[in-house]
């Protein structure tokens, strides 16, 4: 089976899916619709209480095993660091799942804390540390691999750059009491661009004949974009709000 058929065969499952949770009526996650989770700015909410059904068992599953979200702080950030290495070497499908993996353990980790009644301090600062060094993880193995293309590694690091930015904006805006989740280019949007591309690369040179990594160079041009842009834009809300504060 071909790169393409694979890929086709896991947006088929995908959509499939999608068909079984709106038919069921499964309707929306309580945790999700309680956090105001969003993505893509609201426009790919559906996408968010779908995905949230999909992985409702093991959620329950590590439920009832007793886990704590420490397990998934640290399986997410083994990821990550598989991913970065997985990337790095050229094995992007990998990476890709790599990537996908760490993504489900940093939705577990939260949901689980919640359901457990185990939100503290510590949970919030660990999760969103190691967060950190799982993106970079991901996006130094892009640099590495898209070393030997013309603007590739500036790109990537352009990536991350934007990504830490977006990041920082927000930790320094909330840890002055002006909490900013604005802007289409957060970890989630980042996350399932990443690993989109990662599976679709090998795939989409294959069909157009184009240099490997050509897909992820450019996805990885928009998230330096999309991020420098975000960024900017919370570093003007947050500082608007401070100055009408200290008025």
């Amino acid at each position: 089976m071909s790169s393409l058929q694979i890929l086709l065969a896991i947006f088929g499952t995908a959509f499939a899916s999608m068909a079984v949770f709106a038919l069921t009526g499964a309707g929306r996650d309580a945790d999700a619709t309680k956090k105001n989770t969003q993505f893509a700015g609201g426009a790919g909410n559906f996408l968010v209480h779908w995905f949230m059904w999909v992985i409702g068992p093991v959620e329950r599953l590590f439920l009832a095993m007793g886990a704590t979200p420490d397990v998934f702080n640290f399986a997410g950030l083994f990821f990550g660091a598989v991913s970065g290495v997985c990337i790095g070497l050229g094995h992007l499908e990998a990476g890709g799942w790599a990537i996908a993996a760490g993504g489900v353990c940093d939705i577990l980790d939260g949901r689980i804390a919640r359901a457990r009644k185990l939100d503290s301090d510590y949970g919030k600062f660990i999760d969103s540390t190691l967060d950190r060094f799982v993106e970079v993880f991901c996006l130094l193995g892009f640099v590495y691999f898209l070393r030997d293309r013309e603007h590739g590694a500036l790109v990537a690091a352009a990536a991350l750059s934007g990504s830490l930015l977006v990041s920082y904006a927000r930790a320094r805006g909330e840890s002055l009491g002006v909490l900013c989740k604005e802007g289409l280019m957060q970890r989630a949007e980042r996350l399932v661009l990443t690993c989109l591309v990662c599976l679709s690369d090998t795939a989409l040179c294959e069909r157009f004949g184009w240099q490997s990594g050509t897909p992820s160079l450019f996805v990885l041009g928009a998230i330096a974009v999309g991020t420098f842009w975000t960024a900017t834009h919370r570093t003007i809300w947050i500082s608007r709000r401070l100055i009408e504060r200290s008025r």
